[in-house]
């Protein structure tokens, strides 16, 4: 009962040729391949300039200089507490 049975499918098929027309669903076919078409391109091209990207050397930042400047204000800071006193 609850499944649906390749007559209903056929049926289904029939209701939906009448009320668009075969025509209207060629054109919206040949639209949805195309619409694909152009995804798998879109993510084509995005996959070949990210792989640029990602081989490239990484720039030194300021991130890896942190921890020395942390130790040298640390040690500013520590000489002008005990100078201070």
């Amino acid at each position: 009962m609850g499944s649906i049975s390749i007559w209903h499918w056929v049926i289904v098929l029939l209701i939906v040729s009448l009320v668009f027309g075969t025509k209207k669903l060629r054109s919206i076919g040949g639209d949805l391949g195309g619409a694909i078409k152009g995804f798998k391109d879109g993510v084509r091209d995005d996959a070949d300039s990210v792989a640029p990207v990602a081989d490239a050397p990484l720039a030194p930042s300021a991130v890896l200089d942190a921890p020395e400047r942390s130790t040298e204000f640390a040690a500013r800071t520590a000489t002008a507490a005990h100078d201070s006193r």
